[in-house]
């Protein structure tokens, strides 16, 4: 990093260390926190005083190595890193929690004296509205200093006065701009590369050796290979970070500067080196599992009834999914909730054969576009919901909203009063979610947006459904249902211990789905222990299953890009295949797939199951060449059986 230009001697975040200190700096990415820590730490040193930092952005940290929160102290032209911990991860919002206890553990070793505390640039969704005040809380800062673009809102205003420090609005330097991904991965890298020159090599005996974090199965020491790895005492303090270079049935072969103490635990989280050499976030490891029991294609398909033809059906952990209108009928996916009396729908097409009761049972419905085979069941959910029921969400692209009062509208409301159908209709409109809600017989009312980091839309306890934007001539959303990782008690180990269960056991299953596996949990009459420790012995964590859901999307390298990405290793992807590639030219005009495109794109994106469906009804009297079209770009094609 360059010599910072000094501050001026009024610059108000040099009176807020003088008067408070402590300064906690946030700010969204590209807003020049790290390079203003430093301006005013060099300005302090020309002074003749001490300026301290505590760096917590892990992703591109102003000094010390990525993957952990450091303290350093400005010395000369630059931070000297004084402790490390390490966090081996560059998510800030997904380790929060980690990440807190982390500059817990550093801010009780900082000295009297000036402290700024340069916070990941982490300001929207639910983890930067924890996020915030627990670093105020965690780093003790007694101010803080907002770094705000002119003219434009500040994040999290409500989070900043709630926490009632004396804080300033600063705006960022003309210079002061966002990296990129690419330029802060290569960044990133470089950083990493150069904490490890001159490291050396240490083996690791696991046996008796504490595995915290979120390690991949031992059963897959390739997900090991070129993970980050922290080295940490018997209390805990991180004596050096590395990188893993194998890991054999009992031992961990590891690339790291000597520890200074006998090395009692070590943390592994989702940091790691990819094949190019870069340090980024390693994909989430998926065990290998069984195919998804669906019928293999006989002989012979029958010929499409008079209903859509044949109805895959599919069954998750979590739940049952019902394509009701067949592979050529209208899309509608009917995703059952296991063990509620709950339903979500995908797209809503004719609704005539599912029964009005259910409608009363649907919480939530996930619309594609509006084009009418798409939406066009809607009047049935309208007519079913008239009555004392909750607000139906309905989640779909810009638009919808209107295209949905418009249905409405072309009713008259006079006589249902108080039990008019309501609705709470949510448009993507890039991460960010624009509600309004919607009253039959009434004018519509906006409602506050809200983010959709990432696309997600809807978040629960036991699973979440996120989108992506595609491309039909009109926007269109794929959709992705998401079920959490499962914890189960081992209840015979549990009996062997003689440890009967409680609490204590649903607080292990809650630390470990949320990822603290460094957490302490104590078994009844025996010491605590890190949760990671308990878990490998007591719980059988299983990952959870993905369904995604995708139709009416031309066939660009944007939509293959973007459809494999919210595909990625995806147990079931329910996937449109309406033509041959014979009619690939009628499938561009359309702005639809191909069977060999739904294939491909199955293939590319690794899903363990893919169930084609919308087929065009010009194949209505023979889809077996659809079939084979698909399987010869993806072997593990599901398909109905004869009756």
């Amino acid at each position: 990093m360059p010599e910072p230009t000094p501050l001026s001697a009024d610059h108000p975040l040099l009176a807020l260390l003088r008067r408070h200190q402590r300064v906690l700096l946030a700010g969204a990415p590209g807003t020049g926190k790290t390079t203003l820590a430093a301006a005013a730490a060099a300005t302090l040193a020309r002074r003749g005083v001490v300026c301290r930092c505590l760096s917590v952005d892990p992703g591109l940290p102003g000094f010390g190595p990525p993957g952990a929160v450091a303290l350093g102290v400005w010395r000369g032209a630059g931070w000297h890193p004084e402790r490390l911990a390490a966090l081996c991860s560059l998510d800030a919002a997904r380790f929060r929690l980690p990440l807190v206890d982390a500059l817990r553990r550093l801010a009780a070793h900082c000295p009297p004296g000036p402290l700024l505390i340069d916070a990941p640039g982490v300001v929207r969704g639910a983890g930067a509205a924890e996020l915030l005040p627990a670093l105020a809380g965690v780093g003790d800062a007694r101010a803080l200093a907002l770094l705000v673009p002119e003219g434009a809102a500040a994040p999290l205003a409500d989070e900043c006065r709630a926490l009632g420090l004396p804080s300033r609005r600063l705006i960022p330097a003309a210079e002061a701009r966002h990296p990129g991904k690419l330029a802060r991965r290569q960044r990133r890298t470089a950083a990493w590369q150069a904490w490890l020159d001159g490291a050396g090599e240490l083996t690791l005996r696991l046996d008796g050796l504490a595995v915290l974090g979120t390690p991949p199965p031992r059963a897959a020491p390739g997900a090991w290979r070129g993970r980050q790895i922290g080295l940490l005492d018997a209390r805990g303090e991180t004596l050096a970070l590395g990188e893993v270079l194998e890991l054999t049935a009992d031992r961990l072969r590891v690339r790291a500067a000597p520890p200074s103490a006998s090395v009692a635990a070590v943390v592994i989280r989702d940091a790691h080196r990819e094949r190019d050499g870069t340090l980024a976030t390693a994909p989430r490891h998926r065990q290998a599992r069984p195919a998804v029991a669906l019928p293999e294609l006989t002989r012979r398909l029958p010929p499409a009834t008079a209903d859509g033809g044949p109805r895959p059906v599919v069954r998750l952990e979590r739940a049952v999914a019902t394509l009701v209108n067949g592979v050529f009928g209208d899309p509608l996916l009917h995703l059952r909730l296991r063990h509620q009396r709950r339903s979500l729908l995908f797209d809503l097409g004719d609704a005539g054969r599912l029964p009005a009761r259910l409608a009363h049972q649907v919480s939530d419905v996930f619309i594609s576009h509006a084009h009418f085979d798409h939406i066009g069941g809607f009047p049935w959910l309208l007519r079913s919901r008239i009555g004392d029921y909750p607000a139906c969400r309905l989640y779909g692209p810009p638009g919808l909203a209107g295209h949905v009062q418009g249905l409405m509208s072309g009713v008259l409301w006079d006589r249902v009063g108080d039990k008019a159908p309501r609705f709470e209709v949510a448009e993507l409109h890039g991460e960010r979610l624009r509600r309004y809600a919607l009253v039959a017989g009434r004018e519509p009312e906006t409602l506050p947006s809200r983010p959709a980091e990432g696309g997600l839309l809807l978040e629960e306890p036991g699973f979440g459904v996120r989108a992506t934007r595609l491309d039909h001539g009109t926007p269109v959303l794929a959709f992705a249902f998401e079920s959490q990782t499962r914890a189960r008690v081992r209840k015979a180990r549990l009996a062997a211990r003689g440890w009967p269960p409680g609490p204590w056991l649903g607080e292990l299953k809650r630390r470990m789905l949320a990822g603290q596996g460094d957490a302490p949990i104590q078994p009844p009459g025996e010491a605590a222990r890190p949760a990671a420790t308990l878990a490998a012995e007591l719980l059988d964590m299983r990952p959870g299953q993905r369904l995604v859901y995708a139709t009416d999307l031309g066939d660009t390298p944007a939509n293959r890009r973007r459809l494999q990405a919210l595909a990625k290793d995806a147990d079931i992807l329910v996937c449109e295949a309406p033509f041959l590639e014979a009619e690939a030219d009628q499938a561009r005009r359309t702005g639809h797939l191909t069977a060999r495109a739904c294939g491909e794109i199955a293939t590319a994106a690794g899903v363990a199951c893919l169930v084609p469906f919308h087929f065009s009804r010009r194949h209505a009297g023979d889809p077996r060449p659809l079939y084979d079209e698909i399987r010869s770009r993806y072997p593990g094609l599901a398909v109905p059986a004869d009756e």
